[in-house]
């Protein structure tokens, strides 16, 4: 293994930025290639079966051509729908993102948590595995929204969101039985890039759970032992358009350590 052989990180758009910020807290030498498939986005109103044909193909793509150590599936949408046939495509290990349905649950006091995530994820059977497996003893609420994701989307291109429209997101979450909500899982990537818009949204006191920490710390275990350049390097992104709005996003990315922009 190459000590320049990168972590790839893929998702349909920038919501897999927070994933990579725990991976480089914990992996600061590693370096790294993010691929956004943006000609695509958003993946949380496509159907299952575009996910489960496009995911696949584009990963095979990126690992052919910048040869990674491994590959990690940044967004829970791709993962809960296509990560066992990527597993199976792949030669190297793939890390999935799941929703953060345990450790919600083991937070919990009032046993009533909240899945917050896209259409596409919150309507998956994973979910109901996840559910069953570890808050057999709570009440799920899950809602989907894609409003979410676009104005998370814009705060990283420089743009203000308006809480309002984060409030108008999230209010069906908390009618009727959602009043007793106190943990909600951020079961897609781009939303705790809201994570303080969300806190000053939301009608009552509620603690937020996402898989970043743990995912970091799965890359950090299957990479134990091997070896990293000397030295930081810059990162890099990938996008499957280049566009005004990749360019918005440039002074992001560099804070996440990437200062090379690329096309697939």
């Amino acid at each position: 293994m190459s000590p320049d052989a990168p972590i790839l990180f893929f998702d349909s758009g920038v919501g897999g930025l927070s994933v990579v910020a725990p991976g480089r807290a914990l992996l600061p030498f590693a370096p790294i290639v993010y691929a956004a498939d943006n000609a695509g986005f958003p993946y949380g109103t496509k159907s299952e079966a575009e996910i489960a044909a496009r995911v696949p193909a584009l990963l095979g793509r990126l690992v052919e051509r910048y040869r990674p150590r491994l590959a990690v599936i940044a967004c829970n949408t791709a993962s809960t729908i296509a990560l066992p046939v990527v597993r199976a495509a792949l030669d190297i290990p793939v890390v999935g993102t799941v929703p953060a349905i345990k450790p919600a649950a083991l937070a919990s006091k009032t046993r009533v948590i909240g899945v917050l995530g896209t259409d596409a994820t919150v309507r998956q059977p994973y979910v109901d595995r996840l559910s069953a497996e570890f808050a057999r003893d709570c009440v799920v609420i899950r809602h989907g929204s894609a409003a979410l994701v676009t104005l998370a989307e814009a705060r990283l291109r420089g743009e203000t969101v308006d809480i309002a429209g984060v409030r108008d997101a999230i209010a069906p979450m908390f009618e009727g039985g959602g009043a007793r909500i106190d943990t909600i899982v951020l079961a897609c990537t781009h939303f705790p890039l809201l994570g303080e818009e969300l806190a000053v949204a939301c009608p009552q006191s509620v603690a937020f759970v996402d898989g970043g920490d743990g995912i970091a710390r799965r890359i950090a275990h299957l990479t134990q032992g091997q070896d990293w350049p000397a030295v930081v390097k810059s990162g890099r992104s990938v996008f499957t358009r280049l566009d005004d709005g990749v360019e918005a996003l440039t002074p992001a990315l560099r804070t996440y350590g990437l200062g090379d922009i690329a096309a697939l």
